[in-house]
Formats: structure tokens, sequence, C-alpha cells
């Protein structure tokens, strides 16, 4: 694939300690990569240094072969930033903040004009486009952040945690926009702690904990790696009454969790620990429905990479 941005050995302290300790990576043309990871893993630290508003110590970036400087008007001309605040102005319309933003970057006129308008519709925000932001939700706001980001057609749109807190519908708009914009030929670089959106949108994943890249790869390619373990899913009456901290005493058992009323079993694949975890459940008088064995998921692959879920 064609490498539009690469990162090499990148370093950044705050007040002497490593934020980010050596990483390197590259953002190839046209695809999602996804930057996973909890927070303070160093993901928007990454891409506040990738825009020019953060310095860095040590390494080297570089946009198609070019290297990056702090004031590089033409690499910044072909992105777009979503940033984890929302940026707008209240006090005036949704329509009035696209032409603003969009300015910035040199339209006006009929450009202008059209851009505006297919960024507006673009958000599912045309019928709003009159209406000042201070009356618009926390989703629709969003929406409006990334069409603000979106209106001069970047080459590369970068997006640090779009979703958070937002409700299902707005995130549901979100994801499949940024799906669309792949289609269209946009590159993506999306930061998250929702393991969800990754499993939904990504092409390729880097996860990253404590200021390190940890693993990266497709989604599929990281389930690969941890075949290892297993998910044992039991449906049980009455989950809520389940001790789940007696099934760590089970040899190979790594995690045991209450999800949607059933028990999930996170264990090694060479041991054969079934019935142990049946009698468990019976000492607790827990009547058992279903037994079934799941496949890997992002959440299992991060907790064998760093022995702790996502969101501790």
């Amino acid at each position: 694939m064609n490498e539009v941005i690469n990162v090499k050995n990148l370093v950044k302290s705050y007040k002497g300690n490593k934020v980010i300790k050596g990483v390197s990576f590259a953002i190839n043309q046209g695809e999602i990569l996804c930057f996973l990871g909890p927070n303070g893993a160093g993901k928007s630290t990454i891409i506040n240094i990738l825009i020019g508003a953060l310095a860095y110590e040590a390494g080297e970036l570089t946009y198609n072969g070019r290297k990056i400087r702090k004031s590089d008007r033409d690499f910044k001309q072909k992105l777009g930033v979503v940033p984890q605040d929302i940026a707008l102005y209240e006090d005036i319309t949704a329509e009035q903040n696209l032409r603003f933003f969009a300015s910035l970057y040199g339209l006006k006129g009929k450009e202008l004009d059209e851009q505006t308008a297919m960024a507006l519709a673009f958000s599912g925000l045309t019928d709003r486009a009159k209406d000042k932001v201070k009356t618009f939700s926390g989703g629709m706001k969003r929406r409006l952040n990334i069409a603000c980001s979106i209106a001069h057609q970047p080459d590369i749109l970068i997006m640090d945690e779009p979703t958070v807190g937002i409700d299902p519908q707005s995130r549901k708009h979100i994801l499949n926009s940024v799906k669309k914009m792949k289609e269209q030929g946009m590159t993506i670089l999306y930061t998250t702690h929702y393991m969800e959106e990754v499993e939904e949108i990504s092409t390729r994943i880097i996860i990253m904990d404590k200021g390190q890249i940890i693993a990266s790869g497709s989604k599929e390619r990281l389930k690969e790696s941890i075949v290892n373990t297993k998910k044992i899913i039991i449906e049980v009456d009455h989950a809520d009454l389940i001790h789940t901290e007696d099934f760590y005493a089970i040899e190979g058992v790594k995690e045991a969790t209450i999800k949607d009323g059933k028990l999930e079993i996170t264990a090694l694949t060479g041991v054969e620990n079934l019935d142990k975890l049946i009698s468990t459940l019976m000492e607790q008088s827990i009547k058992i429905h279903n037994v079934t064995t799941g496949v890997a998921n992002l959440e299992t692959v991060f907790l064998n990479l760093t022995g702790r879920k996502l969101r501790d």
C-alpha cells in the first residue's frame, strides 16, 4: 500500500516523564487506522504532535516522504482534524460555523457554498443549518464538528475519540460516515477506547499502552495471535447472584465476567476445566441452561497483551 505518513522513533516527555517511548508506525493511503488504548496511553499526544500542536524531543515525521515541520502549511492543508473536545462557536449557526472553518483553508465564493452544503448534507444537518449550535444535542455537535473538518475535502482525516459521551444514534451515524469516507478514498486515523468501534470500522489497528505500541495488525491477525485462549459463555438463571471471584481459583481461568445476563469465562485453550466451572456454579446454586465456546475478541487480545481490561 502507498504510505502517506511515516512516524519513526517518536519520543515525548512531560516534566521529565516519557509519555511517548520511541513509537514508530505508518499510515497508508485509503485505510482506517485505529489507535486503541486506555486513557493516558498516548493516543492524543501523538495526534497533537502530528498536527503541530505539540513539540517532541526525538524522532522523525514524514508526509509522502518529505519531513513534516511544525509550521508545514502544505501538510496542514491536506489534514482534517476532529478534536476530542468539541470546537465550535455556539452563538452562531451550523452553517456559519462551517463557512468560517472552510474559509480558513482558502475556500470562497461558489466553492465555499457548495462545500458547505455538502458537509451539512453528509452530517445529516441540512435541516438545522440556520439553527444556533447552542440548541444542538451533544451528538449533533459532534456531527457538526466532523462536518467542519471535512468541508475542505482533506486527504487525511484525524479523529480523536469523536464519539465520547454521545447517544447511540449519533454514534452509529458517525461510524457509518467514517466507513463512507473511506469508500470515497479518504485516509483516516481514528483513536478510541471503545472496542466495538474498532471491530466495526478498522482496516488496521495499533494497540497502545503506557506510551508504547504493544501490537498492530488487522483485527483478524490480532485475534489469531491469541489462539492460546478461548471464551466459554454459560447461560444461567440469576447471573447477578454469581460470585465471579470464585472462578479465578480454577486452573486456566484468566477472566470471569457477567455480560448480558451470562457468565463469560476467558481461559487457556490447553486446560480442560469445564467440569470445574460447572461444579462451581452448582456450588453457588446457579441453574445452567446452555454452554457455548465463543471466538476471541479485541477485549481478549488487550487482556492477553497487558494483563488488564481496556477500561481498567
